[in-house]
């Protein structure tokens, strides 16, 4: 849905379109109704969306199936609605499932960093440097998702490892740095 969303508010900030502005309106009101059920549990979440949610989300297809006439097929403005009602289907499971949610924003934050990797990856200068490169990568991504500071961490570790035994290594963990230094 946020995909969608940015189409409309690209074109009404480009046009001032008035049915892009109610677009974005309508789908606000999706987003309202995720934030009054977000900390609940999947089922309330669900039991909430079939009776917030789904009002507004049948709502806002056919509204915009009845917009779709009303404008040139050619605009920026149609390809919005037609992008935007291609995914409803793929996005309505949403109002019955508690477990998933209205977009995909959390999964593409959690790949932003691969992504940014990957372009930097091309200028490493070598396919060893391409492995050192991957290697940090995974230590600070690792480091990120045990709620580690990465640079205070790897710091630990560099001080470390010279005097360290191989056969111990698991005590040079992100989650044993956090709890030494807890």
């Amino acid at each position: 849905m946020a995909h969608a969303r940015r189409k409309f508010v690209d074109i009404f900030t480009a046009q001032g379109s008035a049915i892009a502005e109610e677009a974005i309106k309508r789908i606000a009101k999706l987003y309202a109704v995720e934030n009054e059920a977000r900390g609940k549990s999947p089922e309330e979440r669900a039991t909430h969306r079939q009776a917030a949610a789904k009002p507004v989300f049948d709502d806002l297809e056919q509204w915009l199936h009845a917009q779709l006439p009303k404008i040139s097929g050619k605009s920026p403005l149609a390809k919005a609605i037609r992008y935007a009602l291609a995914r409803m289907p793929k996005a309505r499971p949403y109002l019955e499932n508690g477990f998933l949610e209205l977009d995909n924003n959390a999964a593409e934050r959690a790949v932003k960093p691969v992504a940014i990797g990957r372009k930097n990856w091309m200028f490493a200068g070598s396919q060893g440097g391409g492995k050192a490169m991957a290697i940090a990568y995974t230590l600070i991504e690792t480091a990120k998702l045990n709620k580690v500071d990465p640079q205070a961490w790897l710091t630990w570790v560099l001080g470390q490892i010279a005097d360290h035994k191989i056969t111990r290594l698991d005590e040079l963990t992100p989650w044993r740095y956090a709890a030494q230094a807890a």
